[in-house]
């Protein structure tokens, strides 16, 4: 029975990784996704605390979807690891940090392929399960895997 009074603990620990965070920035952007499991362009917040992001998509000034992410990654049907989510809406193959670095404009896959530029950089990306250029320039971050059919565009209203 001792280990029932740590139960509560338990759960509040859980929880905790899908929790509301009070973020030190919000951003509206431009967002375009295309995936298997996802097909969204129009407005979207993006709020974040050093890694830990939320994106609030909207839709005719509707929310229609929030993502967050920490140590888990949480949609609106539950939480799951970053593994996992990559498994379900994105690609297997892909890195876990795969998505949290798009949606903060950081290198992918260990910057592997790197080019800076003065604006930015461009990494290219490209084995038999990917074939990815992603770009960072200007306050516009866009990721395309022409294998996978799959398309992130993240731009700065201002």
């Amino acid at each position: 029975m001792a280990s029932m009074k740590y139960l509560p603990l338990l759960i509040i620990f859980f929880l905790n990784g899908c929790s509301i965070k009070n973020y030190e920035q919000t951003q509206p952007k431009l967002i375009t996704i295309k995936s298997p499991k996802i097909k969204f362009s129009d407005i979207g917040y993006l709020r974040n605390s050093g890694d830990a992001i939320e994106l609030e998509l909207f839709s005719a000034g509707v929310a229609v979807e929030k993502i967050t992410i920490n140590h888990l990654i949480c949609v609106s049907s539950g939480c799951m690891g970053k593994a996992g989510f990559n498994d379900e809406y994105l690609n297997h193959s892909y890195p876990s940090d795969t998505l949290q670095n798009i949606l903060l404009a950081k290198p992918i896959y260990s910057a592997m392929g790197i080019v800076k530029k003065d604006d930015g950089y461009e990494q290219h990306v490209k084995d038999e399960a990917v074939d990815i250029v992603y770009k960072v320039k200007n306050g516009e971050t866009s990721f395309k895997d022409k294998k996978n059919h799959i398309i992130f565009k993240i731009k700065d209203t201002k």
